[in-house]
């Protein structure tokens, strides 16, 4: 099963990417900020991080780079509802996908469905 870490402060938001993404069939980790996420990146081996950009105490970007660091297989994903963030984002992490707020939880599901799709057939 395909495991993902999802970093996202917002409560709603994230038990709503949670579900709907368990729903699709992914086993998801879900915290409320990148501080959180640092002993599960420590000691479980993820597929996907999924984090929000703008977050307290670590922002999303600097959690993709601790996580590159110290598991560099694991793909990234950025969340972001922040056009200015967008740029840095993408300079940091220039393979990682970037999805603006709002959007759709099908659209969402399809970005990662479509991710590991991707994978699986380069690997073939």
């Amino acid at each position: 099963m395909i495991e993902i870490l999802l970093a996202e402060d917002d409560d709603s938001m994230r038990a709503y990417l949670t579900r709907a993404l368990e729903k699709s069939g992914y086993a998801v980790t879900a915290v409320d900020r990148g501080t959180a996420a640092i002993p599960f990146l420590e000691t479980k081996r993820f597929d996907l991080l999924l984090t929000d950009i703008v977050m307290p105490e670590m922002d999303g970007i600097e959690l993709a780079q601790f996580c590159s660091e110290l598991s560099p297989e694991t793909q990234v994903m950025f969340i972001t509802g922040f056009a200015a963030v967008v740029l840095r984002a993408s300079q940091a992490q220039p393979r990682a996908k970037i999805l603006s707020k709002p959007f759709h939880l099908k659209d969402l599901v399809a970005e990662v469905d479509g991710h590991f799709q991707k994978m699986a057939n380069a690997r073939a």
